[in-house]
């Protein structure tokens, strides 16, 4: 029996290599390397006060993760997770209203729900366009981004736009009363620990479940599937189909937890974030749950970098954008390194 190391150790190496290039671009800009990343772990790891802003970040990104992770282990590149998001939280924010004078537990879980629900069945689309009209996943799911965003300007602009919102235009409150609550005496609200949740339990559905062994088989070869008599049509639409769900969630979790309204703080880019992710994570449910701690850091340690070191607030987003390029590149690596499949004894 072969054990690989490779899923472990390739990441890892391509994150130092990473870290070196972004190191090599910010001194020349002429800033100093060292101080700026003792500044991105004092932001992100620190302290207290810095982790409980690291995994308030890091909830979505878990979720919109999942949209990814999920379709890709059946062999669907979709990355239309910043969409599921958006839709999510418009009609969990659309719920919030309408019930807002009903019992809090009532109205957050109708409001998880419907946006579970109009995200599952965003992301179930796409695959239902790639199997009915072989439509590209990839391409169908990027301009459906751009569709439900302009869906939550034209509805956050018209009809559901509250009058007092002058120099952010949102939808109407859904009241203090249906906020999603903070994790005992901290800041990390329970949108962090729906988000382990869904990772632990889509982990176990994919990995220990025969559902999750048939998909895997679709993704590895769907002749052989189709040939073994395996629903491979159905596998992929609810596979999509818990995958924008988790999006969807992640929407609610931003309106609910976050903001208490849907405007464009929804569009903010968690779902992209989320590709890259997935593709740390190998497309592993329960690997992404460290993955996105990290790149939650880095979206907190953001604001230090412009404070003490006068660096642009986007620079983060650079390192982000080596990361992919360098993951993306360390594909070619698998299968190169034979110390890295170590045999285990067998009695």
């Amino acid at each position: 029996m072969m054990r690989s190391f490779e899923p472990i150790v390739i990441p890892i190496a391509a994150l130092l290599v990473s870290l070196l290039m972004f190191g090599i671009f910010i001194t020349a800009a002429g800033a100093d390397a060292l101080g700026v990343f003792e500044s991105m772990y004092r932001g992100a790891f620190g302290t207290w006060f810095s982790w409980q802003n690291t995994l308030v970040r890091a909830a979505p990104l878990m979720l919109t993760a999942l949209c990814t992770a999920l379709p890709a282990r059946i062999g669907l590149i979709i990355i239309g997770g910043e969409g599921a998001v958006v839709v999510g939280g418009m009609t969990a924010a659309l719920t919030g209203i309408v019930l807002t004078h009903a019992s809090p537990i009532v109205v957050l879980t109708a409001m998880a729900f419907m946006g579970m629900t109009t995200g599952g069945l965003w992301i179930a689309a796409i695959s239902a366009l790639r199997h009915y009209r072989g439509v590209n996943e990839t391409i169908s799911s990027l301009l459906l981004n751009y569709i439900a965003i302009a869906i939550m300007n034209f509805l956050v602009f018209g009809p559901l736009r509250d009058p007092e919102t002058l120099n952010k235009p949102s939808t109407y409150h859904i009241g203090e009363a249906n906020m999603l609550t903070e994790m005992g005496s901290t800041s990390i609200h329970w949108g962090f620990g729906l988000g382990v949740i869904a990772c632990v339990a889509l982990w176990v559905l994919m990995r220990h479940t025969p559902f999750g062994f048939a998909v895997d088989i679709a993704g590895g070869n769907v002749r052989a599937a189709k040939l073994s008599g395996l629903p491979v049509t159905r596998l992929m639409i609810i596979t999509s189909l818990l995958a924008g769900a988790a999006a969807g969630l992640a929407g609610m979790i931003e309106v609910a937890a976050v903001h208490g309204r849907a405007n464009s703080s929804l569009n903010a880019n968690y779902g992209y974030e989320g590709i890259l992710v997935a593709f740390i994570a190998r497309h592993n449910p329960l690997a992404i749950i460290p993955v996105a701690i990290l790149f939650g850091g880095i979206r907190a340690s953001s604001g230090l970098l412009q404070r003490d070191h006068d660096l642009p607030d986007a620079s983060s987003l650079v390192l982000q954008g080596i990361i992919f390029i360098v993951i993306l590149a360390s594909e070619t690596l698998y299968g190169r390194f034979s110390w890295l499949r170590a045999k285990e004894k067998t009695a």
